[in-house]
């Protein structure tokens, strides 16, 4: 099922409006859950990733945009979810509000996604103490960027 949502997605409304990110974001954007994953391999994704980027990118020409676009995919751990969107944007600009590291490599992205047994679940053991959490306000927490697959869909890069 999810490898038939992946590929829906390249079907689905898309946006551009390079005036307008907040339309693009909430018209481009899509959230895959991984209840209907677990059977797939991490290649079987990436391919089903790569088609729907080329049948954007055929969109997009077909459309006449004339400018940068970028499909681009990410896992979020916390809601456990497999996330892509499309923006007219360059891979450094996408809409994240933290720190990302693009990647040419979907597999590892993907790989993330598939091995979360517990997607969008925190273990009460993974939960901090409150002297472990008054320790680490103390101290510059460790962040951990947000890894994203990008693809360049627009007819100008």
């Amino acid at each position: 099922m999810l490898l038939t949502w992946i590929a829906e997605v390249a079907e689905e409304p898309l946006a551009l409006e390079p005036g307008d990110r907040q339309v693009e974001w909430e018209t481009n954007t899509w959230s895959l859950g991984a209840e209907d994953a677990r059977p797939l391999s991490a290649a079987e994704v990436v391919a089903a990733f790569e088609q729907t980027a080329a049948g954007i990118r055929e969109r997009i020409r077909n459309l006449g945009f004339s400018g940068v676009a970028t499909f681009y995919v990410w896992h979020d751990g916390q809601a456990g979810q497999l996330r892509c969107s499309t923006g007219s944007v360059p891979p450094d600009e996408l809409p994240f509000n933290g720190t990302y590291v693009v990647s040419d490599y979907l597999g590892p992205v993907v790989e993330g996604f598939l091995a979360d047994s517990m997607s969008g679940v925190v273990a009460w053991s993974g939960l901090d103490h409150t002297e472990s959490r008054l320790e680490q306000a103390m101290t510059e927490p460790e962040i951990t960027p947000l890894h994203v697959w990008t693809s360049s869909v627009g007819t100008s890069r």
